[in-house]
């Protein structure tokens, strides 16, 4: 039990990685905040996680229900000590003209903006308690972008540089930032990264990019993001780890 008596909240864990990571955290000992927009979702993740789990609706680019969510956590379980920020949007593959300002936003709001809100609210319950783990999934497009996606790879290039300024700042308050940068995955957002309908030949296309030679799967994510949050990982401050098969070699 790596995560036995610790209490971590999640977003965008209804589905895909953040599921997977929420469902891996339990399973290590973690109490879980299944946290998503889609509560009904949420709620059925945390129904099959009996006792250990809640659901808490909440829209992540809105500083009052991030902030909501994280003291309805803490006053669930008594505390916090992992937080995953997971919560990710993206604009679909297509020439980088073609994406209008609301939808630059969207993906802004969604995968930039939660991180700030997240960082106010949860600093200063771990500056009282003496520490915490936040972990940002940001992506292999921060580091290695195609084509199409340039206002989604610009957000997690942000998401990747906020992840190291962020273990910096707050290294002397025993509050650990670290990054997961995952390849494409089999999830919900799979047809807009490609641009194309989701068919074996069109997967194919896209896998061929991975030296490993598939798709990043839910479990993948999971078990990095459960390192890096356990004590086993308590020198580690700063770290982007690439989830990727070897996309960004």
């Amino acid at each position: 039990m790596r995560l036995k008596g610790k209490t971590a909240l999640v977003t965008g864990a209804a589905s895909g990685f953040g599921r997977g990571i929420a469902e891996r955290f339990a399973a290590e000992g973690a109490r879980v905040a299944i946290v998503d927009l889609n509560e009904a979702g949420a709620r059925s993740v945390a129904d099959g996680l009996g006792d250990a789990a809640i659901a808490i609706g909440c829209d992540v680019a809105q500083a009052d229900q991030v902030g909501a969510a994280v003291q309805a956590t803490h006053d669930a379980f008594g505390g916090l000590d992992i937080v995953v920020n997971n919560a990710g949007w993206t604009n679909r593959n297509q020439p980088l003209m073609d994406t209008d300002e609301a939808t630059f936003r969207k993906i802004y709001d969604i995968n930039v903006l939660s991180i700030f809100h997240m960082t106010k609210a949860c600093v200063p319950l771990w500056r009282g308690a003496g520490g915490g783990v936040m972990l940002n999934v940001g992506s292999v497009a921060g580091i290695r972008p195609r084509p199409g996606l340039t206002w989604y790879n610009s957000s997690k290039g942000a998401v990747n540089t906020m992840t190291r300024s962020l273990a910096v700042e707050l290294a002397p308050d025993r509050i650990r930032v670290c990054g997961i940068a995952p390849v494409m995955g089999a999830t919900g957002l799979l047809e807009q990264f490609m641009g194309l309908p989701d068919t074996p030949e069109n997967r194919a296309r896209f896998i061929a990019t991975i030296p490993l030679g598939r798709l990043a799967e839910p479990q993948d994510i999971a078990n990095a993001a459960l390192y890096l949050a356990s004590d086993e990982a308590e020198f580690l401050t700063g770290v982007i780890l690439e989830v990727d098969g070897g996309r960004t070699i």
